[in-house]
């Protein structure tokens, strides 16, 4: 289910751990960090469209992320409202528990990687 490779590593000077950690469900990416951030954006702009504008992508590659996400996820993401005062996007209850239960876990992973990193490679950090 997880998987991990190298990420934001670019311009370091010191060497350090990267990884980057998503979902999958043995087939198919499920979630990760391009998913959270559409979805994050779409929670703080209440748009779909604005959401995908502020990522310089287009509504129709944002909408298609999103049904992806919800056919693999088997849940909604997203509640839309259509005219009116209310128009517009915000994520499901089930949404917010999925970017909560992600960035903590990314979080955690990341501790374990610096950690397991320090204690294996700490000689070549001090200079050996």
């Amino acid at each position: 289910m997880l998987m991990s490779t190298s990420n934001n590593c670019k311009n370091s000077l010191q060497w350090r751990p990267c990884c980057k950690i998503w979902l999958d469900n043995g087939q198919e990416s499920v979630f990760g960090d391009g998913r959270m951030i559409l979805l994050k954006a779409i929670e703080e702009y209440g748009s779909i469209n604005q959401a995908a504008a502020k990522l310089n992508m287009s509504y129709r590659a944002a909408w298609g992320k999103i049904k992806i996400m919800e056919k693999r996820l088997g849940f909604k993401v997203l509640n839309k409202y259509i005219g009116g005062v209310a128009s517009g996007s915000e994520l499901t209850a089930e949404a917010k528990k999925l970017i909560a239960a992600y960035s903590a876990l990314t979080e955690e992973t990341t501790r374990a990687v610096e950690e397991a990193f320090h204690k294996h490679f700490g000689e070549f950090l001090t200079g050996g």
